[in-house]
Order: C-alpha cells, then structure tokens, then sequence
C-alpha cells in the first residue's frame, strides 16, 4: 500500500505537512504493562522475536495507546549476528551476550554465509503487522549499523567503551573491514528484504559511532553506512524508501552525514536541532530530539520542552519529532501520553 502522503513519510522528503509527526524509538518496549504481559508468552528474548504473532502484537500495542504517526517493527538489530553463526541470548543485569566472540581471522571467517532464509521470522512479521495497520500509519523497518553490529559481535557483550572493537581496528584495520563489508552486504541485502516486505521507511541505527574519532567515523562507520544507502538507491525495488540515519553522539559530525544519501538524520539529545538545521540546510529531515529522561519529569515540564524543539526547528518542513535516543523502562505512562498529546496538538504550515 503506498503511504506516501502520511504525515510521516511527507515529512521525511521535507514536504509540508500540518504538524511535526510523531514516533518513538523502542516505543513498542519495556515501559508499557501490556509489552511485560506479552513478553511472559516466551521468556527467550531471541526467540520472541522469532514469533511473527507476537511481535505483531507489541508493535500494534503503542498504536492503540497513543495517537503515534508510525510503528515501528518489533524486532533488534541482533538478528543478523545470530543469522551469521553466533549465539545471542539476554542475559539478566548484563543484556545481550553473543558467542562465540568474534576476535580474530579465523572466527570472521567462521562466521556463516549471510542467508536471507533464516530471517524470514522479521519479513512474516512485516506482513502481518501492516495486515492490522491502518492504512494511514506507515511502518518502519531498521537495522543495526555495520560498525555497531561488529561492536557487539567483537566485544561479546555491550559495553561502555567497546575496548574489542576498537583495539582490533587500531591492531588490525584489515580485519577491520573484512568483517564490516561482511556486515555492510548482510544489512543492505536485511534491509531491501524488509522494504519488500513491505516497510514504508528504513532507520539505520549506529548507536555506536559515536565512540569514534572523527577519522574513524567516516572510515568504520559511515562509509559503510553510504554503501548501504548508496545500494538501495540504485535498485530499482528500494529507491524510493525514506532512509533516516542515527548516530548517538555524531552531532559534530552532520556536514558529513547529510552527504550520505539519506533522508534524515536523527539527532541525540545532545544536539540543538536548530544548529542542526543550519549545518544540514533545508533537503534533509531531521529527527529528534527529546532527553528520554526527560519523560521522568512532570507532563508540564515535557510540554514544554516539546514545545521548544518544535520551536528551535522553526516554520521549515522536515521535522519528525522523537527522542535522542529509546524510550527507557519504567517510564510513566501518563508522561508519554502528554509528549504524544503535545505533539499531535501542534498546528503549523510546515
């Protein structure tokens, strides 16, 4: 079904719309009663996400709570790890845990053929999620970022610095890049597979390029990222798909990201959006950028500053409102349903 004219999907190409749409990264998560209840159905994190009628499920479950402009596929960027060899399971006070670690020559080439086959779980998801969609509410499929991805599968774990990585990107570049143009196929070929499944829009999250120097970045990271972005232009089947880039804590870096050939950039909460604007010029949508610990506040103080990002933008097109990063378990429910009423309330000629 083309959704090109929502809100949110206008948005992304910079097309005037009414308002700022709205949608929240992890938005169908932890913080929601009717999610913990659903997730008791299969305990295995990884293999709840292999249920396409489950996580037809909790995508659907924000929908019906709040006046959200899109979904959001329930699924996590692990899944290509585990689609080329490792084991990934959730690990209680650790989070993901993935074996074997990948740390050398040997295990980047142990690692499995990329297969399509064994992720056909997220595309059956696909299909039934936009069975139940409304046909004015798009759905957004994603990916993790090669440079993420290898961040977890090199480190074995999540981790505040990601020593693994990096170290064997400094001692051995070479293999470095072996095993992202490994990662960057798998997620191009990940990605146009979800667009024709039926995924109206694409994010690529690089939740980790941020620890990157900025030569880094552009080597690691984004070069990888362009490739992706610069494929599913050229075919012929994904070119018209919005792709919105995030990097957390790449604010320094948006005169090199806006020439990635995305559509949007997402900004953390650590970057004005209105400097953002400036630097990114006025073909580019941005997207963004509430504090999620802002939601800990009061309904008032989050009016208010929705408010002053939606101001800071300014009468331009090309505004998606979210955090600067996922929503956060324990969240109050009330204080998400006055970001979302603040948001839906406003009124422009963007």
């Amino acid at each position: 079904m083309n959704k090109a004219n929502t809100r949110l999907i206008k948005a992304l190409n910079c097309k005037p719309v009414d308002r700022p749409p709205i949608w929240i990264m992890r938005q169908a998560g932890r913080y929601l009663p009717e999610y913990l209840a659903s997730r008791k159905k299969i305990p295995n994190f990884m293999e709840f996400c292999k249920n396409p009628d489950l996580c037809c499920e909790v995508t659907m479950q924000p929908l019906t709570r709040f006046k959200l402009d899109a979904a959001i596929l329930f699924s996590d960027i692990l899944t290509i790890p585990e689609a080329l060899g490792q084991q990934v399971t959730l690990q209680p006070n650790i989070g993901p845990v993935l074996e074997p670690v990948v740390k050398d020559e040997a295990s980047i080439n142990n690692l499995a053929e990329f297969d399509l086959n064994k992720l056909t779980y997220v595309m059956d998801a696909i299909k039934a999620i936009n069975y139940e969609l409304p046909e004015n509410t798009p759905l957004l499929g994603f990916s993790g970022s090669p440079w993420t991805l290898a961040c977890y599968m090199i480190q074995g774990s999540g981790s505040k610095n990601f020593e693994s990585p990096k170290t064997l990107m400094y001692k051995r570049p070479d293999l470095m890049h072996k095993i992202l143009n490994k990662l960057a196929d798998a997620v191009y070929l990940y990605l146009a597979e979800q667009i024709k499944s039926g995924v109206d829009a694409i994010q690529i999250f690089d939740s980790w390029g941020g620890i990157l120097t900025h030569a880094d970045y552009l080597e690691f990271s984004l070069s990888y990222i362009n490739r992706i972005i610069d494929a599913l232009k050229k075919n012929p089947e994904t070119r018209g798909i919005p792709v919105i880039i995030f990097t957390k804590g790449g604010g320094q870096w948006l005169s090199d990201q806006k020439n990635s050939g995305c559509n949007a950039i997402g900004l953390d909460w650590m970057t004005e959006i209105n400097h953002a604007r400036k630097q990114v010029g006025d073909n580019i949508a941005l997207q963004g950028n509430l504090d999620p610990l802002a939601l800990f506040s009061s309904p008032e103080k989050i009016s208010k500053l929705a408010k002053d990002i939606i101001s800071k933008h300014g009468n331009k097109p090309g505004h998606i409102f979210n955090l600067g990063h996922g929503i956060l378990p324990k969240t109050p429910i009330e204080n998400v349903a006055a970001l979302v009423e603040t948001v839906t309330t406003a009124s422009s000629s963007r």
